[in-house]
């Protein structure tokens, strides 16, 4: 799903959605001398200069820096959650911190519930099985394909990442901000609208007595 107003979406249909990626323009000086570079296209004989093209947006090191730009959280509100918590129970580094977290989490936002928490934990999994088969199992069928079952699978298992402290962190934190960046925006949006149609009632005020004074 796209959306540029992802807070006007149905709560209930938006919590379907696992994986939340807040999708921006350029934000860097790299990013803009990227774009720049891409959008030109390849007839002229403009040099890049000192910069590497496109050396920024190398995808596994912008998803990596992307995790770890998550544990802590991005929104103001949930940062003051997080911080309490922390305080209050120490590092989240137990199964019992990290759900105390999500309750703290839950009585700030009542929209917080258990679908969230299965869309937390499905993408914690999908960062675990993330890797690349090995190119020879493709190439040669004996050293995969032709194996029985349990034998893939714990060929499979040898590969997957352990699931630790700081995925988990980092997909709450993730989950967490896009519901908060939601929530703050419906609420500026509802706020925006109540001005613009109190400052409507004023004016159509004003032009009622002018017109009933005549």
């Amino acid at each position: 799903m796209f959306s540029n107003y992802p807070e006007n979406v149905d709560d209930a249909l938006r919590q379907r959605a696992g994986a939340r990626f807040l999708v921006d323009g350029p934000q860097t000086r790299e990013d803009y001398i990227d774009i720049l570079h891409l959008l030109l296209g390849k007839r002229h004989q403009i040099p890049a200069g000192d910069h590497d093209l496109f050396a920024s947006q190398e995808i596994k090191k912008a998803v990596a820096a992307s995790y770890e730009s998550h544990s802590r959280p991005h929104e103001a509100a949930l940062a003051k959650v997080f911080e309490t918590a922390q305080a209050r129970i120490g590092p989240l580094d137990t199964i019992a911190k990290l759900g105390t977290y999500l309750k703290a989490i839950q009585e700030t936002d009542e929209r917080f519930t258990g679908r969230a928490i299965k869309n937390i934990t499905d993408a914690v999994k999908v960062r675990a099985m993330d890797f690349e088969l090995p190119d020879e199992w493709m190439e040669k069928p004996d050293l995969f394909l032709a194996k029985d079952y349990d034998t893939k699978k714990a060929m499979i298992g040898d590969l997957a990442k352990p699931i630790t402290v700081d995925m988990v962190i980092q997909e709450i934190n993730r989950y967490a901000d896009s519901e908060f960046r939601y929530a703050d925006k419906s609420d500026e949006a509802a706020i925006t609208e109540a001005v613009r149609e109190m400052g409507r009632m004023e004016e159509a005020k004003r032009r009622f007595v002018e017109e009933h004074r005549r």
